[in-house]
């Protein structure tokens, strides 16, 4: 697993921004974006995913543990 964005190259990309990827897209995905390129690639803002990680971590989602 690549642990630096497939877009802009940024890394290390850290667990939160590996599973709001994983969320997004797909468990099974092998190459991520920073969150800024996520957001990018969903059309929403930086600040949408970060609300929804929070959410999922409220939730117990075992991809932010």
């Amino acid at each position: 697993m690549k642990n630096n964005c497939s877009i802009c190259g940024k890394e290390p990309l850290d667990k939160d921004t590996i599973g709001i990827n994983k969320k997004m897209i797909g468990a099974n995905i092998d190459n991520f974006f920073c969150i800024e390129c996520l957001a990018n690639y969903l059309d929403c803002s930086v600040n949408d995913l970060l609300d929804k990680i929070e959410e999922f971590k409220e939730e117990g989602c075992t991809l932010f543990k």
